[in-house]
């Protein structure tokens, strides 16, 4: 099945986030309700319901924090979230943020996000070109 690059970010930003709200171990109700409100303004455009992949995001997300593959699993989002890199830091910082403080692991995640996945996007503003299709904000 194809995904738009639209739809693969969307996706992306909900694996993200869970990854965030799930890597200090603890999931607070004010993360719970940001990740909700941020699901459902999501423009969702897949067969497979919001509900059955937030559900399958967090038992891969569980996986990878299991195995200590939280990098590795954030890096494989990386061509994803570059759709929209802005929107992406935006909910990594409030995901991270929504409870009050911000944990080690999820400073290292952040700083990832950040230095390497994102940082070119970031700091020129520009979505991602490099992709066979272009696509405009």
């Amino acid at each position: 099945m194809f995904n738009t690059p639209k739809q693969s970010f969307n996706e992306a930003l909900i694996r993200m986030a869970v990854l965030l709200y799930q890597v200090d171990g603890m999931v607070t109700l004010s993360e719970q309700d940001y990740l909700e409100d941020i699901m459902e303004s999501l423009d969702w455009q897949s067969p497979i319901s919001r509900d059955a992949y937030f559900n399958d995001a967090i038992y891969q997300t569980r996986k990878a924090l299991d195995t200590g593959d939280a990098q590795a699993y954030l890096k494989a989002m990386k061509q994803d979230l570059l759709f929209d890199a802005d929107k992406a830091m935006e909910v990594a910082m409030a995901i991270t943020g929504v409870d009050g403080e911000r944990c080690e692991e999820e400073t290292e995640l952040l700083s990832l996000l950040t230095h390497k996945l994102l940082a070119k996007a970031l700091v020129s503003g520009m979505h991602n070109t490099s992709g066979p299709a272009s696509v405009g904000a």
